[in-house]
């Protein structure tokens, strides 16, 4: 039994959905036999990550799971945790995630609360921590962070790693296990020259701060070198997860920590 709640969506943000809705409604006439192609990535993508770790353990979740009481997730994050082209919240990583580790723990209380925000940098992710993420008292924040600062041509330096670093401390002050979620293996992540800085700055504080690090990056290169089609992961718009990229994401996500959780 799980509850999940709708993120804040400004209008700018809802206008773009929109637009993204009409795109997808006029791609739906997949041929059949490319749908059923597709329709097994999703499990393709999980077969090819099967050993996902987050290399730390989560206390505090572990201690929910066990005593039987409700275990609150907090999403964090911009348009990859809103679910952008998506028609429906249930496709989103976090609501997927809710659902797998709701299966694997099935007498655990899952509550989820998707705090993603359509464009939003890793300062405008702290900024909303004491309104999105503190306000809901969570055991586990997961932290979907560093896109936005490298896609669109910005050059993460010193003064954005003390940000994460700070952000990380934080979150962890709140008694919240946490979880850094990482960039997109997508081409226009690739295209940034800043996408391997960003990485090693996230990979650093996931290290230094001893919080799980749930690295999407490898996910979905890993599935593309084991032969899933990256069109099978990625939209159109070359950066976003289709239904099945953020399925896989989830599910891999929520086995990950249920293992961590030990």
């Amino acid at each position: 039994m799980g509850r999940f709640v709708l993120p804040r969506i400004s209008r700018t943000a809802r206008t773009i959905a929109s637009i993204g809705a009409a795109v997808i409604v006029g791609l739906s006439s997949t041929a059949p036999s490319q749908a059923q192609d597709e329709a097994s990535s999703g499990e393709r993508c999980l077969a090819a990550n099967l050993d996902v770790s987050l290399g730390a353990q989560l206390p505090r979740t572990a201690a929910r799971l066990r005593s039987g009481e409700p275990l609150r997730i907090v999403a964090i994050g911009s348009s990859s945790t809103v679910g952008l082209w998506v028609l429906r919240s249930a496709a989103t990583y976090p609501q997927v995630m809710r659902r797998e580790l709701s299966r694997l723990r099935s007498n655990a209380t899952i509550e989820v609360v998707n705090s993603g925000r359509v464009g939003d940098t890793i300062p405008n992710n702290i900024a909303r921590f004491e309104r999105d993420v503190f306000a809901h008292t969570p055991d586990l924040v997961i932290w979907q962070l560093g896109t936005n600062d490298v896609a669109w041509g910005g050059r993460p330096d010193q003064g954005l790693k003390r940000s994460v670093l700070e952000g990380v401390r934080a979150l962890k002050a709140g008694f919240a296990d946490v979880v850094l979620m990482d960039l997109q293996y997508a081409p226009q992540v690739l295209a940034s020259a800043s996408y391997s800085t960003m990485e090693g700055i996230i990979a650093d504080v996931a290290k230094q701060e001893r919080v799980g690090l749930f690295s999407r990056f490898a996910l979905m290169r890993n599935s593309i070198n084991a032969g899933v089609p990256q069109s099978a992961l990625v939209t159109w718009d070359g950066l976003h997860n289709t239904s099945d990229g953020y399925d896989c994401i989830g599910r891999a996500l929520a086995r990950a920590i249920s293992t961590s959780a030990r």
